[in-house]
């Protein structure tokens, strides 16, 4: 019996060491394959007069700005706007992306003021989250969205 015990410690200490040494492995060379959201595009008829209305309404000038796309740094994400190259019946509302927001409800009336219309009014979806959404003059919807509990990895 005294043999055996030593035996089991000794099975049971390299099992611990590979399952260790396996993880780290995984770890080390396992990579997400998505690192999360980067760009978000909206369709416009109207190039310059989109770029015009999205510098005032994210109060910031385009840092990439071309016949074929004007680019925003919003945050560290990209907002860009994309020419239409065809006519739109309907623009759909079924994918929302929901740009970060201090207080939903003065930039949600500051939008309107500037000649959104509404699409969602700002309300609570639980604990401290504010969402609220707009469409652009185009159709195109922008959410807005108070989550003091979502943090952005640190590199």
């Amino acid at each position: 019996m005294k043999k055996i015990i030593p035996i089991i410690a000794l099975l049971f200490l390299s099992l611990s060491i590979f399952s260790q040494q396996n993880n780290q492995k995984t770890d080390t060379t396992m990579k997400k394959q998505i690192l999360g959201l980067r760009t978000c595009l909206y369709v416009v008829p109207d190039l310059s007069e989109a770029k015009t209305w999205y510098t005032k309404a994210f109060e910031t000038e385009p840092y990439f700005d071309e016949p074929f796309y004007v680019g925003f740094n919003i945050g560290g994400y990209e907002l860009g706007l994309l020419p239409e190259e065809k006519e739109y019946k309907e623009r759909t509302d079924n994918v929302v992306m929901y740009w970060g927001v201090e207080e939903v409800q003065p930039v949600y009336d500051r939008l309107l003021a500037i000649g959104a219309t509404a699409h969602e009014e700002p309300h609570s979806v639980g604990g401290p989250l504010i969402v609220a959404s707009v469409k652009d003059p185009w159709g195109n919807v922008i959410g807005l969205i108070y989550n003091p509990v979502f943090k952005l990895p640190e590199e």
